[in-house]
């Protein structure tokens, strides 16, 4: 087998705000592993709050290049053990390695990932499109500009009712609000119940991600659905997670790929918490595979195609919030001219 890589670094359409900060484009890196003539491609966007930028992952990659090449592949749930006992500290690279494995095996056994699966693709959650942060009027213009039959509001400012106050009087699509870990206990409880009048569907991690004690206390009283995503990293958060959330965000890159994500889906059902995929801002290499989970899951967020103003891949389409992969083998996608130089 051998492995190739490239580093990117995508534009946004807009400057992208949460509440940690403001980003222009979106650095990830691309893996390729070639196997008997076919090549299965992944992908992990570096997020500098979890300090694992591309260089890291590309350094890592190089130092131990030799044993990703090495292993007798057959299956990715066994190359995925190999990789992260090979990058215990990197679960970024892991992902975009587990993530090529599954493409590659799709096109070993001629199907799609999820026909490989036996998912039902007619039942699926609508996508989300993500509103940044920014001035009240910016965030109404962003909204107007795609219409969508849902939105994820980023919040975490000191007019966050504000801000949801002036989307709502734009729209009748369902909203969902993330604080991406900016609120207090105090100020949650006072902005929830005004949220929940608001018409929002749920909230996205309010707490700052160990605050544990006071999202006890959140779930309790809670009037809308905690979703944790911040607090919910690794395979191992899921049972933290239970009497503090409602539900959870799974990444595709901090948990390190698909293969642990299928565990936590089935790990949260079994604790009848709610299931959501979200997006780390990949393009449509990162954003098939979560394309292919659609049918296990209560919600989805998965716009990065859309919200970035370049794509390296084709094959993923998005019609007013509906996900559609082809009935290629793997992914389903076909990576563009030039993404390996």
């Amino acid at each position: 087998m051998k492995v190739y890589y490239r580093a990117h670094n995508l534009p946004f359409k807009y400057p992208f705000t949460i509440s940690k900060g403001t980003k222009t484009h979106q650095p990830t890196l691309i893996v390729a592993l070639e196997h008997m003539g076919l090549v299965g491609y992944g992908e992990a966007p570096a997020i500098s709050y979890y300090n694992i930028p591309v260089e890291k992952m590309i350094a890592d990659l190089e130092a131990k290049k030799l044993f990703v090449e090495k292993f007798a592949f057959t299956e990715p749930e066994r190359y995925w053990h190999y990789l992260h006992h090979l990058f215990p500290r990197n679960n970024f690279l892991v992902c975009a390695l587990d993530i090529a494995a599954w493409d590659l095996y799709g096109k070993m056994r001629g199907q799609p990932l999820h026909a490989l699966w036996s998912l039902d693709t007619s039942k699926q959650p609508l996508t989300d499109y993500t509103i940044g942060i920014d001035t009240i009027d910016k965030m109404v213009a962003k909204m107007k500009e795609k219409p969508w039959p849902v939105y994820k509001i980023k919040l975490g400012t000191p007019d966050d009712i504000g801000i949801v106050k002036a989307l709502r009087k734009e729209t009748n699509a369902v909203l969902r609000v993330d604080a991406n870990a900016a609120w207090t206990v105090e100020e949650a409880l006072v902005k929830i119940p005004q949220l929940q009048q608001l018409g929002v569907e749920f909230v996205e991690q309010p707490l700052a991600r160990d605050d544990w004690e006071g999202m006890k206390v959140l779930y309790q009283q809670s009037s809308l659905p905690l979703i944790a995503d911040e607090s919910c990293v690794l395979e191992s958060d899921v049972e933290k997670c239970h009497n503090h959330f409602h539900g959870i965000n799974i990444k595709l890159t901090k948990c390190s790929g698909i293969t642990p994500a299928r565990r936590m889906i089935e790990k949260a059902r079994s604790l009848n918490m709610q299931v959501m995929v979200g997006s780390m801002n990949e393009c449509s290499i990162g954003s098939a595979a979560i394309a292919h989970l659609l049918p296990l899951l209560d919600y989805v967020d998965m716009d990065g195609p859309l919200l970035l103003a370049e794509d390296l891949a084709m094959g993923l389409q998005f019609d007013y919030g509906k996900v559609m992969v082809t009935d290629k083998p793997g992914l389903g996608i076909a990576v563009k001219e030039g993404v390996f130089g």
